[in-house]
């Protein structure tokens, strides 16, 4: 026996426990295609429902897509899939103003991309933790 897990549900599910700020899927597509075959680059809950319902978002897809609207509606500030075959993909999806595969966004959600709030709490809880770690060793 043994168990059938998806990657991308789990990669979903670990995102948001971790409280993570962005999940990337890497996959062998530039990201979520139309019926033409082009790129969409931005994605919502409700877009997703749209292209599954006419069937642009079909197959080996939905499990990634759902997986993204679950990340972003679980915490996760922003998912992406992009083409892990592309050289340098997750610098150029995170540092260029328009990536270079698809991003999911809540229309809801004013912090799509980096929660600057959310990420300086962090840095400062490890700052602490160094500086009573530091304390306790002299």
């Amino acid at each position: 026996p043994g168990f059938n897990i998806n990657a991308d549900v789990a990669a979903c599910e670990i995102a948001a426990a971790i409280g993570a700020q962005k999940v990337l899927f890497l996959t062998d597509t530039i990201g979520v295609l139309d019926k033409g075959g082009n790129l969409i680059q931005t994605l919502d809950k409700q877009s997703v429902e749209n292209y599954k319902k006419d069937g642009t978002i079909a197959g080996g897809m939905i499990p990634k897509v759902d997986s993204c609207i679950d990340a972003i509606h679980n915490g996760v500030n922003k998912a992406h899939i992009i083409d892990g075959r592309v050289e340098h993909s997750i610098l150029l999806e995170l540092f260029t103003s328009d990536g270079i595969g698809t991003q999911f966004i809540r229309k809801d959600n004013p912090n799509n991309g980096i929660d600057l709030e959310k990420l300086l709490e962090y840095r400062f809880k490890q700052i602490k933790i160094r500086r009573i770690r530091a304390f306790f060793k002299n």
